[in-house]
């Protein structure tokens, strides 16, 4: 009866920074929050650690505290105000920005021990490719792009997706079109950017809905909020809230990929008692 249940994690990324990786991230974790799950939000942006800071939390641990040995990641474990249990990332540590992958490797592995039943675990790593991000995203079930409607941006998420893809053979990869001026237009440029995947690496990429530019989702975060708490009415929380809703439909994913996966036990013993 004790069975720990199954936990979704997803991995929020982006191909460059300033595209809205952390924002989606914090809004994401909010909206799943308020539709009544348990969530986890472990800010893996281990140079820049802002979700804290995002979402007026004070930790007084962090990572930092955790790969120096000093703390255990349930020490440094956090509940914000809006009920989101937080892993705060190491803000400003050159070091930890340059995190290998076998040290990402432990990370993930040490998220089998925490006690906390989780029905998901949202992954915001930093922006690009590094060792670490791309280890952190491998553990994930699902793999979130964020990407905006510019040239740069579009070309580091389709170079991004190639290395998940075709290099790592990863699968559940989902393009997030961020601050596009309507859903019709982030249908479009998921479209444009599938259309490139499918013609030069053969494989397609998924779509859920697009976050429409608000200028509320600035005003939230100079007030240390999400804009799910702030402007709850407005183009991007109702498409934060949908983004939410979307994810509570995906198929379950029973089996973990191959590799070491977050919450590696319970999605083992999962499987097994389901078979």
């Amino acid at each position: 009866m004790s069975k720990p249940r199954k936990t979704e994690v997803i991995g929020v990324a982006s191909g460059k920074g300033g595209v809205g990786k952390t924002t989606t991230s914090i809004n994401l974790a909010v909206a799943l929050t308020q539709l009544g799950h348990s969530v986890m939000l472990f800010d893996a942006d281990l140079g820049l650690a802002n979700a804290q800071i995002a979402l007026g939390a004070r930790a007084e641990y962090n990572l930092g505290h955790f790969l120096a040995g000093q703390k255990t990641l349930q020490e440094i474990l956090i509940t914000t105000r809006q009920g989101v249990k937080l892993i705060p990332g190491a803000s400003g540590m050159q070091e930890l920005a340059g995190l290998s992958d076998i040290q990402a490797a432990s990370i993930v592995q040490s998220f089998g021990v925490l006690a906390d039943d989780v029905d998901y675990l949202i992954v915001d790593v930093a922006a690009g490719i590094s060792p670490s991000v791309l280890s952190f995203l491998a553990a994930c079930q699902r793999r979130f792009i964020v990407v905006k409607d510019d040239p740069s941006s579009i070309a580091d998420a389709y170079g991004t997706i190639k290395i998940l893809s075709k290099e790592m053979g990863l699968d559940e990869i989902y393009l997030l079109p961020n601050m596009v001026k309507s859903q019709s237009e982030g249908w479009k440029l998921y479209k444009k950017l599938n259309d490139v995947c499918v013609r030069f690496l053969g494989e397609s990429v998924h779509y859920l809905t697009s976050i429409e530019e608000d200028e509320m989702v600035l005003r939230a975060l100079k007030k240390y909020q999400s804009v799910m708490e702030l402007a709850p009415g407005t183009a991007a929380a109702r498409d934060y809230m949908r983004l939410a809703e979307a994810c509570t439909h995906l198929r379950p994913i029973d089996h973990p990929s191959g590799g070491l996966q977050f919450f590696m036990e319970r999605l083992m013993q999962n499987s097994s008692s389901d078979t």
